[in-house]
Parts: structure tokens; sequence; C-alpha cells
């Protein structure tokens, strides 16, 4: 060995061995911190998960959405892979520069398939970088800060990354000209294309150095090579919280342990409040230990999926840029969320590993775990300034690491979980964060106050009396049935109707109420309602964090339901469908549920409803005709938690003269209204209004309706066109209607078999929204 493969030889080994030290130090520190989390059962159907792993891993399910990114991510992560064969070519190579690994060195499939990564990592990290700069905050693609989904992230490991990832396909691509070059001048037939298919070439620029030369230099590059990718190890063992590298090993198995095995993203049912893993039996909620965390206070109150989660965050921002808070200048940003949520948990790891004794003399222990340990409250007032979005959010305190306006500005719409490349389970967490403020704490939004009375006194969110829940029915030309007066049960119709509160309540929502109904009756489909037996599902009462009152109401639903023999229910809100449909198992009520836009199309396709209307055609008797050009707006809880995409469109396309517009957010990234997570309730005090950045956006696509499949998002949306109205940016024609309404006008319009002159009657005023 010459004097420079010794020299070369000991120092990689050297910070070889460094490097492997410090990242099993890091991987057993992992461990730990993981198991300080609180348990939670995510290892059952291992087949499933295996399947779906491998499905989102090689067919990069979840990066799909940005297709670009998509590619070049997937060549740059399976090279990753495929090259580590590279790496331990180089060791040998440090001792014989023509070194090759044994049964496959020269093997010629294999030499293809490392030339095509070789260069298909290399060009895959240069688009990644340049997508990263074009979207970067200071560029005019990046709107100047926040708007970019890169705004908040760690800058230089980012960079640090991709510089490593570009030295490395460099450092295979000289090495392998150089192996080409160097067979060329000791004959030994292997510098053929067979061998060296991409790389050979390359190679020609070598030829008038001697033999060796290009043996120092295969020397030097694998040196080289070497340590670009130990270096890299020693720094991501150092940085545990960078996630930008982390992700890379982390992903597998945040991916195996996702929620469902199938591959389902992780929304539509919330998680019930658990404790040692095992879910609260709230009927004996008095044998709790007093000390029990109801939600989650303190990081380590998160399960240890949830610390998983965390510091899986690769910081891509796809949360960010999709996320209605985001978007309308609140704190929210689920990413900067994660990662002080990351952070925090890491630094605080060693304090809550560390014994009573090391904790007091506070050897070893950096000044980061201290601050983080001495933090008084996970949520809480921060005193951040609202101008400057990062400053709600300090890993390290002193009083709060997240500021409470970040957690109540969510609208739990799943934006984030079905962007997000990793499976991170952004709303599980927020939602466990308010359970904590709101049952342990009692520290919640004064607005909520009004809801949660209004839902304990008379079990809707308005404080009406119940004996009212019938008054949508008055003056309809049938009857509609009423369980327990005109049935005995549900096994003498088709369906029960759930009405919901703002179905039975809310004047725009009574419409379309009257309007499934009608179309119901005309189709010859039987239905009954429970009437005042009927009680508010709870979804926004267990989204705000009462989980208590959640389940009083719950559990009170599903008893009637069963009592009654419910088996086929229908729903015109895509809350009630969601909670009665997914969570409603969770107590006991096992049901078959679908949105009235499901059964409404079923019925079209079966014949039973016939739309014959003429777009420009006069309304008849208050409901909304099909106008000449209409968009949808996707319910978040129909949308993205329900996958419930067509049956609303297809309701619109057999609509005749129906002139069809898509907003560009639409369907999985469909803008919310603002209206879930129990925000429906309280006032946006911060940034602008989300229902009003989503009616601007329905409105440019030039539409007479705009269609929705939800009373929330028809109370949200109406509010923002009459703002619009009231500005003069919007046409006092434009409506905001459900599908049902437009089908109606077009089904009485058949069945009257002529044209009849009504004026449409105005919308009339809201009900109170507390």
């Amino acid at each position: 060995m010459s004097a420079l493969q010794i020299v070369a030889a000991v120092v990689c080994l050297a910070v070889t061995a460094v490097a492997v030290a410090l990242l099993i130090k890091t991987i057993n520190r992992f461990v730990a911190t993981f198991h300080l989390g609180q348990p939670e059962d995510r290892g059952a159907d291992k087949g499933a998960r295996t399947r779906t792993l491998f499905r989102e891993f090689l067919g990069h399910t979840r990066m799909s959405r940005l297709p670009v990114v998509a590619a070049a991510h997937w060549f740059t992560m399976v090279s990753f892979g495929v090259l580590f064969f590279t790496l331990l070519n180089a060791f040998g190579q440090l001792f014989d520069p023509e070194f090759a690994l044994p049964l496959i060195g020269h093997f010629f499939l294999y030499e293809w398939i490392t030339d095509f990564f070789a260069f298909a990592g290399f060009i895959g990290i240069l688009v990644l970088m340049v997508i990263r700069q074009v979207n970067h905050p200071r560029s005019a693609r990046g709107e100047h800060g926040r708007r970019s989904r890169f705004y908040g992230s760690t800058f230089w490991q980012a960079y640090y990354v991709e510089l490593t990832i570009l030295g490395v396909t460099i450092c295979i691509g000289l090495l392998r000209a150089l192996e080409w070059t160097l067979a060329r001048k000791l004959g030994t037939g292997q510098d053929t294309a067979l061998h060296f298919p991409l790389t050979g070439w390359i190679g020609n620029f070598f030829l008038d150095l001697s033999v060796s030369t290009i043996e120092n230099l295969i020397v030097i590059i694998a040196a080289v090579k070497i340590l670009i990718s130990f270096a890299w190890m020693i720094t991501i063992a150092l940085q545990p919280t960078m996630g930008v590298a982390w992700h890379r090993f982390l992903a597998f198995f945040n991916i195996f342990f996702k929620r469902h095995a199938d591959g389902r993203t992780s929304l539509a049912e919330l998680q019930p409040i658990t404790i040692a893993g095992q879910p609260v039996d709230f009927e004996n909620i008095d044998e709790l230990d007093e000390d029990a965390a109801l939600g989650v206070g303190k990081v380590e109150d998160f399960t240890w999926k949830g610390l998983l989660d965390f510091t899986t965050c690769t910081e891509c921002g796809r949360c960010q840029s999709q996320c209605p808070a985001w978007n309308t200048d609140k704190p929210l940003s689920p990413k900067l969320l994660v990662m002080t949520l990351r952070d925090h948990a890491h630094a605080k790891a060693p304090w809550l590993l560390a014994t009573e004794e090391l904790r007091a003399s506070g050897d070893g222990l950096t000044d980061a775990t201290k601050a983080a340990a001495a933090v008084e409250q996970l949520v809480g007032e921060t005193g951040y300034d609202i101008t400057n979005p990062l400053s709600a959010y300090n890993p390290h305190g002193p009083d709060a690491v997240i500021d409470e306006d970040v957690l109540w500005s969510c609208t739990t719409c799943g934006a984030c979980v079905e962007q997000c490349p990793v499976d991170i389970e952004h709303v599980d967490a927020i939602v466990d964060m308010r359970r904590y403020k709101n049952l342990i704490e009692s520290a919640f939004p004064a607005e909520l106050n009004g809801l949660f009375k209004n839902l304990e006194k008379n079990a809707n969110p308005w404080g009406l009396a119940p004996r009212l829940r019938m008054d949508w029915a008055k003056d309809l030309p049938f009857e509609v049935k009423q369980v327990g007066q005109d049935v005995e049960d549900l096994s003498e119709v088709d369906y029960l109707f759930w009405v919901g509160c703002a179905g039975a309540f809310e004047d725009r929502a009574k419409k379309t109420t009257r309007a499934v109904a009608e179309l119901l009756h005309t189709a010859g489909v039987s239905f009954a309602v429970l009437g005042d037996g009927e009680a508010c599902t709870g979804d926004s009462a267990r989204r705000a964090g009462n989980e208590f009152l959640f389940q009083m109401l719950a559990q009170q639903n599903v008893e009637v339901l069963n009592e009654v023999g419910a088996t086929k229910i229908v729903v015109t809100c895509a809350h009630c469908f969601n909670t009665i449909k997914n969570e409603y198992p969770q107590v006991g009520g096992q049901y078959e549920v679908l949105h009235h836009t499901q059964l409404l199309n079923r019925l079209v396709r079966e014949k039973r409803l016939t739309p014959v209307a003429r777009p420009g055609e006069a309304d008849l008797a208050g409901a909304a005709s099909t106008g000449t050009k209409v968009t949808y707006h996707d319910p978040c809880y129909l949308g993205r938690h329900n996958q419930v995409y067509a049956p609303p469109r297809e309701l619109l396309a057999v609509l005749p003269g129906v002139e069809y517009a898509e907003m560009e957010r639409s369907k999985e990234k469909s803008f919310c209204c603002g209206a879930g997570g129990a925000r429906m309730w309280m006032e946006e005090k911060l940034g602008t209004r989300i229902n009003t950045n989503r009616t601007e956006e329905a409105l440019a696509t030039g539409a007479d309706r705009i269609a929705v499949g939800c009373p929330f998002c028809k109370v949200m949306l109406s509010d923002g066109l009459n703002a619009k109205i009231h500005e003069g940016a919007a046409s006092e024609d434009v409506e905001v209607v459900d599908v049902a309404q437009m089908l109606l006008a077009a089904v009485r319009r058949g069945n009257e078999g002529g044209s009849t002159e009504v004026t449409t009657a105005p919308e009339p005023e809201p009900a109170p929204t507390a």
C-alpha cells in the first residue's frame, strides 16, 4: 500500500468508527425517547401494513400531489439504497484501486443499475434543489414570505442534505469513469458499454493520465465519498431533530404504524381518549387516578406514535401550503407545530430519562434540556407577535411551547394529514391538546361556553327547544313520519332521515332538509325521522376538546338509534355523516350511513328521479333553479375525511344545461369553508376570513350557483357571498345552494310537465350561531 492509501484508509476507518458509534447511540436515544410516550397498539395486521409500506414507498402514492417533486424524489430516494453498494466498493478501493465487490462487482446488470441511478440521483437532487430555490420565501414564487411552503423550515439542514447527495453522486460518477479508464489502460476488456453504459464516456477525459495517477485518483475520490457519507452520518447523529435527514429512515416505521393498516389516510374518526393505552370508560370516570391526563398537557402525554410522528417530519411544508388557517394569516402552521413539538420532545427527553440525582445536579444536561423541563405548559400564552408567526412557537418556553391561538385556529379540515407524505397525524395531536385544555384546565375560547351550555341543556348548538325540531316539515304536501308516533320502529321504512341540528333549526339549512324529504317522497323512498328524539351528534363538542360532552350526546343518540332499530341512515350534514358513520361505532352504534348526495345520485341512476329542468327558467316554490354555470365546494368532512367526491358532481352533471366549473382547489385539495373543528361557533379575530377566501375562489370561476353538500358550508359561504355582494364584488344573482335544491328544481319541472313562473324567495336571516 502506498502512503496515500494508508492515510486514506486510517482516516476513513476512524471517521466511520466514530460515525457508527454515534449513530448507534442516537438510535438508542430515539428508542428511549419514543418509550417515554404513552402506549398505543399499532401492530395489528402486519401483512396489510407491509403491503401499505411497499405501496407507499415504491409507488410514492403520498407524494403524487406534486408529480415533478414525486418523480425527482423517487429517483433520489431509490438511488440512496441502490448506491449503498458503491460505498462498500469504495472501502475496497482504498486498499486496491481495481477492487470490485465479489460476485456482483462486474455483473453487467448491477453496473447498468449503478450507472442509471447515479445519473438519476444526480438529476433528481438537482431538480429538488431548484424547486426549493424557486419556492424559497425570498423568491417571487414564494410570495415574499409565509406563502412559501418552505417558510420556517431549517434551511441549512436541507442544503446540507442536498449537497451531500449531490457530492456522493458526483463521486460515484467520477469513480465509475476512472474505473473505465483504468480498465482501458490495463486492457482488461471491461471498458465497454456493457459494463459502463452511461459513465464510460467521462473516462475519455482521463486517458492522458498515467495508471498510477488514475489509481491515486480512485483512492482519493473513494476517500472523499466515504468521508462525505460518514460526515453526514455524524451530523445527523448529533442532530436527532434533523427531520430532513432522519425521515429517510423513520418514514418506513411511521408509514408501517399508521392508523389504518390498509393505508387509508388517518382522518374521519377521532381516536378516543386513552390512558395507559386503554380507552377511558366515561361511565366509571370517578375511578380514574386523579393525576390521570385527559388529553395531552405535557409532551410525554403523547403516544409513542405521536413522538415518532414529530421526529419523522421532513419540513417539506405541504401541510402548511394547504392549511386554511395559515393561508388566511393565522398563526397555525401544521409544519411549525410539529417541528416545535419535535424539538421540545427531544430537548426534554434527557431530563425525563435522567435520575433524580442527575436532575438535581444538572450534570450532563444542556441548557436547552433544562429550559424545556422548566416550561410550565405545552399550550398557553406566549406573547407572540402576530406579524411574526414564528414567535408563536418556542420549544424551550419559558411559559408555553405553543401559543393558544395556534391551537384554536385549527378547523380540523384534514388538509395537513391528507397532504403529508410520511403520514403524520396532525389533527389527532391538535385535538388531544384541546382535550387537555378543555377537560383539565377549563381553558378554551369564551365563545365555546355558549356552545357547550346549549348542547348540555337542549342538545343542539343553537339552544332552541327540542320541540321545534319538526318545524322544518310544516306545510309540506306529504306526511313526514316520526318514529314512535307514525311508525313503531324503523323496520317499517327504508331509511332513517337524520335531520341534524342545522337541518332542523338553521333557516338556510331547512331548505336542504325540505328538498331532500321531497325528493325521497317523489322517488318512493319511505323514511322516518326521530323528531325531538334526535340530539346533536356531538361533532363540534368533540373537536373542541370536550370529550365528556361528546360521549354523553353520542351514547344518548346510539341508545335511541339502537332502540328504534336503525340500520340505514341518510344525512344531509357532512359532520353528522362522519360522526355517525365513523365515530358512533366506538360507542356501540353500527349503521349504514349515506350522505344525501350518495342516495340521491343512486335514485337518479335508477331512474326514480328524473331531472329535466333547463337553465334560466324560474324556480318552483322557492327551490333554486339550475343556473347556467355551477361550481361545487367539497365539504372537508364529506370529501377529505370520507372520500365522497363523485356523487355530488355526478348529480350536477345530470342537470340539463348546467355548465360545470371546477375550482382550482378541489377534491383532496379543497379549501375549507372555515366551520369545522368547532370554528363554526367561534369568531375569526386573526388574519382574514377563511369563508371569504373560499368564496372569492368560487366567484372567480364565474359561476351563477355555488353548490354545497353541507349546511355548515352553506352558512359560511352564504355569509362570504353576502360580504362580497355588500362590497360590490359579486352580483346579487349568485346563490349558494345545496345540490339537493338544484336537483329538486329540475325534478319538479319534470313532474309539473310545464313551466311555472314563481319568483325565488329571498334568503332568510340566519339563526344565531352561538
